[in-house]
């Protein structure tokens, strides 16, 4: 038992070293070397739990997806109304960047040249899958126009968020983000939603972003 628990230790430091790196310098241009000196452990421990670096960055996106999948849940089961429950998540995905390197590292891997293996499916697949259903709720809901385009919305917000993190990596600390998806929603917001219900959701979207960088 003691044995098996070392291991998994030793296998959850070789990811956090690995995601850090490639969050830091890109995938390409970190080696299983890099990695090895970084996480403080052996080639041989790095190549008993991982063959390849592809392996680690699966082992990454997994854990992403994982991290994803439980945020938007919980977020989910709390009865909020759909554009809200969309705004949440965005933030709560911002929070995991913010806090934790593996999703931080997983949020760069998506746009990197890796085969997505079976069961696992692509983060923006589900993202643009999340972001239709919710953005379709809030039609239903009166929360944004009637006659949106769901389907381009939801790619926009993909894109947006992504993007966002992706272009401000060299240019801004990742403690930014916070303040950049608030500047996202807001510019959102105002071409989404009708007029009368704006006030409603750029106060969500600045609360939250307050929650988060003061968190």
């Amino acid at each position: 038992m003691a044995r098996q628990l070392r291991a998994e230790q030793t296998r959850a430091t070789i990811i956090t070293a690995a995601a850090d790196l490639f969050d830091r310098h890109g995938y390409e241009s970190t080696s299983l070397s890099d990695i090895v000196t970084h996480a403080q452990v052996t080639k041989g421990a790095l190549y008993f739990h991982f063959a390849a670096k592809e392996d680690l960055a699966h082992a990454i996106l997994e854990l992403q997806a994982r991290a994803g999948q439980k945020l938007v849940s919980e977020v989910e089961s709390r009865g909020y109304s759909s554009l809200e429950t969309l705004i949440r998540a965005t933030f709560g995905i911002a929070r995991l960047a913010v806090d934790d390197p593996v999703p931080r590292a997983g949020l760069r891997l998506v746009s990197a040249d890796i085969a997505v293996r079976p069961p696992l499916r692509h983060p923006f697949t589900e993202w643009l899958e999340f972001a239709t259903r919710k953005f379709a709720g809030a039609v239903r809901e009166a929360d944004v126009h009637g006659d949106l385009d769901v389907g381009a919305a939801a790619h926009s917000l993909v894109c947006f968020f992504v993007g966002t993190r992706l272009a401000g990596r060299s240019i801004e600390p990742v403690g930014r983000l916070p303040r950049r998806v608030a500047e996202m929603w807001h510019l959102m917001i105002r071409g989404l939603v009708p007029v009368h219900r704006r006030p409603r959701y750029v106060t969500l979207a600045t609360q939250l972003e307050r929650e988060l960088r003061t968190a």
